[in-house]
């Protein structure tokens, strides 16, 4: 058998630092992971995001050598893992529940696998003091780990997995016990902690929020299967069927036909205006179409709009319809209005508070216009 490429051969010769080829997991007669390709870089942080059951948990198991892939390989610096058990993996997990040992203190706790590796003890402690400065928890090494917070705990079982040097690190729901103020303000700190180590990780997470914040990366996935990958902004922005534009954040469909296909613009009928959309699209004449507009690119106003209002002035006369204010919600720095339009479609717009008085909002049951800049449409047509 060919020896395993060493780190620096395979990148020399281009090789993924991780790469999944068509993995497939099957349990039974049901796929939980239907053919998966993908490739992640050194140093990266990869979010697998998806709703409950959509694979990414059986993915992250096969990495770390919990569950074994039907087919496919799991190549990591060009050396296959498939067949290798979880203790001889160069991979850490870190579970959602931290699974610390009670009756350890902190610092035994992140010693642990050190010790049953058999490091030196001269070395044991040097690494467990680095990490303990690292996650800042220095003062808390004698205590249990019933004596600290959530977010101290969070960390101590960071400081755990990464002290062995894994070349992987993975990330299951790993703020999903804390509540959200505490989740939010830790997820940056996570992100510097591993960062400042260098190693590369795959975190998964039903939470947007988190992997829109932590991730360099992110896999959608339904089904067994990933729809898209991308950065957060191109996620969000640009996004590459219904189920995606749908899943992350909030968005308004439109479903309508185009009834012109130019180069530089589209335009697209849908019961509740004509679409001018300013770029083309991959599509023909007289194809059905989805519409997608975020809310927070979206006007609100009692006037209808006017030329000074567009991007462009050509688009005066499209992507506008009127409409009622049925419902509205006012979250301090934003207000969310939900607009019936007079097709019956309910729109939602999202918009930032400015000013301080109530004055400078639209009130319930106003009749309003509500419109967007073409630059702003997205076209689905999957």
């Amino acid at each position: 058998m060919a020896a395993a490429p060493s780190s620096a051969a395979a990148q020399a010769s281009g090789t993924p630092f991780l790469r999944l080829s068509a993995v497939v997991k099957k349990f039974g007669d049901a796929v939980a992971v239907n053919g998966v390709s993908l490739d992640i870089a050194k140093g990266e942080i990869f979010a697998l995001l998806g709703s409950s059951g959509c694979g990414k948990s059986t993915l992250l198991r096969m990495l770390g050598g919990f569950e074994q892939p039907t087919s496919g390989q799991i190549l990591l610096e060009g050396q296959d893992l498939v067949r290798l058990p979880p203790n001889e993996r160069p991979v850490n997990m870190m579970f959602q529940s931290y699974a610390l040992f009670p009756h350890l203190s902190v610092w035994d706790n992140i010693a642990f696998g050190l010790r049953r590796d058999g490091l030196p003890k001269d070395e044991i402690a040097q690494r467990v003091e680095k990490m303990l400065a690292m996650v800042q928890l220095t003062p808390y090494g004698k205590r249990k780990p019933h004596q600290l917070s959530g977010g101290q705990q969070q960390r101590v079982a960071l400081a755990r997995s990464l002290v062995k040097r894994p070349k992987l690190l993975l990330l299951d729901e790993p703020l999903g016990a804390l509540d959200k103020k505490l989740r939010e303000r830790t997820q940056l700190e996570v992100v510097d902690i591993i960062h400042q180590v260098g190693v590369t990780c795959v975190m998964v997470t039903h939470d947007q929020e988190e992997a829109m914040t932590m991730a360099s990366r992110i896999g959608i996935m339904s089904e067994g299967q990933i729809l898209q990958v991308g950065r957060p902004g191109d996620i969000y922005e640009t996004p590459n069927c219904m189920f995606v534009a749908d899943f992350i954040g909030s968005v308004n469909l439109f479903k309508g036909r185009v009834t012109e296909d130019e180069a530089d613009h589209v335009i697209i009928d849908s019961p509740e205006c004509r679409h001018y959309v300013s770029h083309g699209i991959t599509g023909t004449p007289d194809m059905e179409v989805h519409v997608a507009i975020r809310p927070e690119k979206i006007g609100i106003q009692e006037e209808p709009p006017g030329p000074q209002d567009y991007d462009n002035p050509v688009e005066v006369g499209f992507n506008c319809a009127r409409g009622t204010i049925r419902d509205l919600a006012y979250l301090g720095d934003q207000t969310i209005y939900h607009v019936v339009l007079q097709s019956g479609a309910v729109v939602k717009v999202t918009k930032a508070n400015d000013a301080r008085h109530d004055e400078a909002r639209l009130a319930n049951g106003a009749s309003v216009h509500v419109w967007w800049w073409g630059s702003d449409v997205v076209v689905l047509t999957q």
